[in-house]
């Protein structure tokens, strides 16, 4: 099993390569960070989900457009490893995060003295791919996908559906670390399964375009903006959740017909760093532009008018109160 460095700065992704050259928004690791949040000025530190990466990215390049004086750094580590290693510790402002807050992290957090406050950003289609070449297969039901997922499933395509290729399967999926590691597991496989072990784990959804291009019978799952980055690479599966086979998209995801694998997105704000003018800003700038076509461009839903508005009515009571202390 290959894990790819949560560590590394990350690099332009497809169509947001322009972001690169943005001079306030840094993509940078953060595995060499020792200072506290109160150590640093002018600087919002972001680490967790490779998948809510784009999102906070793009809503960075913009915000740095406004207010050049400060910097925003981010970082992907996964939804789990930067709650655990950066923002419960406190030495990040938000959290990206693909799934809920967990009980543990939030005890951790807690420990350290941080109050996570979840807002919802977006909403995903976990996608799972093939090769374009793999013509035989366009759709799998929830039970064919638990399948080929748990420990000791389905090794080759054969195992799945007889007339399918008896070609064995090379796996590439989210790494234990990760947000969608755990929507996943938790969405398709049961109580009593665990998820495959033998598969190429990583952080890095690049890896897993660059493994199913390179053999035409492997499979892998991640965000649906790397699979609409990458159309003519790699092929999204429709899934039938019992009522047909449905596609990937973000009608789909939006009309709530991709089941099971629609799932929210959030960024969750330490409610210490609020006191900071320069994360308060950041902030309140990404939660009003959720609702907008700034979301859709890097390939998610954006929460509606009124999770925007609830959304910005918690904020600023939360800013009020930190802003009184």
């Amino acid at each position: 099993m290959s894990k790819d460095s949560t560590g590394e700065p990350s690099s332009g992704l497809g169509r947001r390569s322009f972001l690169a050259g943005s001079a306030a928004v840094a993509s940078t690791g953060l595995a060499g960070c020792a200072g506290t949040l109160a150590d640093r000025a002018r600087e919002v530190n972001v680490a967790g989900s490779s998948t809510v990466f784009p999102i906070t990215e793009v809503v960075a390049s913009e915000f740095s457009k406004e207010r050049d004086d400060v910097t925003v750094s981010i970082s992907q580590t996964g939804t789990g490893g930067g709650f655990s290693n950066f923002f419960c510790p406190g030495m990040t402002d938000i959290n990206n995060a693909s799934r809920g807050i967990a009980d543990v992290e939030r005890e951790q957090c807690g420990e350290n003295g941080i109050d996570p406050i979840e807002f919802t950003v977006a909403t995903d289609a976990l996608t799972v791919v093939v090769s374009p070449d793999l013509e035989e297969v366009d759709c799998l039901t929830v039970e064919e996908l638990r399948e080929l997922w748990r420990e000791g499933g389905a090794d080759r395509w054969s195992d799945v559906r007889e007339e399918w290729p008896d070609e064995e399967i090379e796996f590439f999926g989210a790494d234990t670390t990760s947000g969608t590691f755990d929507y996943f597991a938790e969405t398709i496989l049961e109580e009593d399964d665990t998820h495959r072990t033998d598969y190429h784990a990583t952080e890095r959804d690049r890896t897993i375009v660059q493994g199913i291009q390179g053999n035409r019978y492997a499979m892998g799952y991640f965000g649906f903006a790397y699979y609409d980055e990458n159309p003519e690479q790699v092929k999204g599966l429709e899934i039938d959740d019992g009522d047909g086979c449905v596609g990937p998209s973000l009608e789909t995801a939006r009309e709530g017909e991709y089941t099971p694998l629609s799932r929210p997105l959030y960024i969750y704000a330490a409610r210490e760093s609020l006191e900071r003018p320069e994360v308060r800003d950041f902030v309140r700038f990404y939660l009003e532009r959720s609702s907008t076509d700034l979301i859709n461009e890097v390939g998610y839903v954006p929460v509606s008018e009124e999770v925007r508005d609830e959304n910005l009515e918690k904020f600023e009571e939360v800013v009020e109160e930190v802003v009184d202390e």
